[in-house]
């Protein structure tokens, strides 16, 4: 859990840098960096992608788990989770934050989608090794100073989501790990390296509609599936 607590203390330092210098950051530094950090998060998903064996178990992960996010509204969820986290802060605060939700649900897709997240917490679950995480977070910490900025204090909740999310999958992975193949680990990297490309897109504004990344998330794990099923039917 070491990694997950670093990358959560990294978002919250993050962000609260954001909060303070928000004034002093101005628009065109402040796009620069989120650019900047698009760009990167472009450079991560692709080479999380380019690592897959099969094409196909790619492709079927995509289409499967897309299909599953859009049926179970995924990004519907975690946008209903913000306005109810809204609500708390305008209640104990006694002021509207516009933003809140955006800035949370967009923080919490960033941070949790892709490979890093889920291939950094196996690491962390298999091997006690911390370093695919906390690399992570320091990426997570320069985002969220833009990010925290720009959207306000909704991006600090985020690292709930971080937390919940990548603590999670840890403790899972120490479970599962004598079950799971390297081929089907390699897999889900690949998955999610796609999945987090779409984020890229979104924060560089390459489409004329944000394409819905949240509904997108279980394709990293269709791997878990296809990789056992194709060794049974063709060995």
């Amino acid at each position: 859990m070491l990694g997950t607590i670093a990358n959560v203390i990294l978002i919250l330092a993050g962000g609260a840098a954001g909060l303070i210098f928000k004034n002093k950051l101005n628009k065109k530094t402040a796009d620069a960096l989120t650019a900047a950090m698009g760009l990167a998060v472009l450079v991560i998903g692709i080479t999380g992608a380019i690592k897959s064996e099969d094409l196909l178990c790619m492709i079927v992960s995509l289409a499967a788990g897309t299909i599953a996010g859009e049926l179970a509204d995924i990004e519907k969820r975690l946008d209903s989770a913000g306005n109810a986290l809204k609500k708390l802060f305008v209640r104990l605060s006694g002021k509207e934050e516009s933003r809140f939700t955006e800035g949370f649900v967009s923080a919490s897709l960033l941070y949790c989608v892709g490979a890093m997240a889920v291939m950094g917490s196996l690491e962390a679950g298999v091997n006690q090794n911390y370093t695919i995480l906390i690399s992570k977070g320091i990426i997570d910490c320069v985002i969220s100073v833009t990010l925290a900025a720009a959207m306000g204090v909704g991006v600090l909740f985020s690292a709930l989501t971080v937390g919940l999310y990548q603590g999670g999958l840890t403790l899972l992975a120490e479970w599962a790990a004598p079950f799971i193949s390297q081929e089907a680990l390699t897999e889900m990297s690949s998955a999610g390296g796609v999945v987090i490309i779409g984020i890229a897109v979104n924060m560089l504004g390459l489409t004329k509609e944000r394409l819905r990344v949240g509904n997108m998330l279980p394709a990293a794990f269709v791997p878990l599936a296809y990789v056992p099923l194709k060794m049974l039917l063709f060995g």
